[in-house]
């Protein structure tokens, strides 16, 4: 089965292992262990990073101040910091929880996070092709297991036609229903007025009844 994480396998077999497991886990609705299995993997990642520039940092939060510590302050560190920041949150809370939580959002969003920093950490850790910076997190892959052979721009572009074609079929539809309810008006109003046929009836009665008291006199 295709996974968003298939161009980690020659880059990191043991990482993909843990981040396809999250994303089965996923599938199956397992929600707050998905985003347990996310942390692992960003721990891991920051491990791998840290390299030999770890000491005696024992726990992700030790590994992830070190590491920020260490950062050039470039944009894309930032944003690969903070992305492990969020699944070492996401992932503590949903270990240390109470309750069972179907947060499903919340776990897609651990993946989309770990999505970015696997690009990031096989690209710029790992001297990885630079191509994979084009890939983009797939939900249809995620939950199917297979790759859509439409493009990202080709989807957009049909979800877009679609959206109009909906609102086309919706202002006829509603134009039509004016229209028949004004018909129904004039119907109404013609049947509300008094028919000529009955007042030259009445006329002629009322004409018959004076002739006829008329002609008694």
């Amino acid at each position: 089965m295709a996974t968003n994480f298939d161009f980690l396998k020659t880059v990191d077999k043991n990482l993909f292992e843990i981040i396809t497991e999250a994303e089965k886990l996923y599938r199956d609705e397992y929600f707050e262990q998905c985003m347990s299995q996310t942390r692992r993997f960003g721990e891991h990642v920051c491990k791998n990073v840290l390299g030999k520039n770890r000491t005696s940092e024992n726990t992700f939060d030790e590994m992830l101040a070190t590491l920020k510590d260490k950062a050039n302050g470039a944009e894309q560190e930032k944003e690969f910091i903070n992305d492990l920041y969020f699944l070492k949150k996401q992932g503590n809370a949903s270990v240390h929880s109470s309750k069972v939580k179907k947060d499903g959002m919340t776990a897609l969003e651990c993946l989309q996070r770990a999505f970015e920093v696997a690009v990031n950490y096989a690209v710029y850790n790992k001297k990885g092709k630079q191509s994979i910076l084009k890939l983009r997190y797939d939900t249809e892959l995620l939950v199917t297991g297979k790759r859509s052979k439409k493009s990202l721009t080709e989807r957009y572009l049909e979800e877009k036609d679609k959206a109009k074609t909906f609102t086309k079929r919706k202002t006829v539809k509603t134009k039509a229903s004016k229209k028949q309810v004004s018909s129904m008006k004039s119907k109404t109003n013609e049947q509300k007025g008094f028919p000529i046929y009955w007042i030259i009836v009445g006329i002629s009665f009322i004409a018959a009844c004076i002739v006829m008291v008329m002609s008694i006199l």
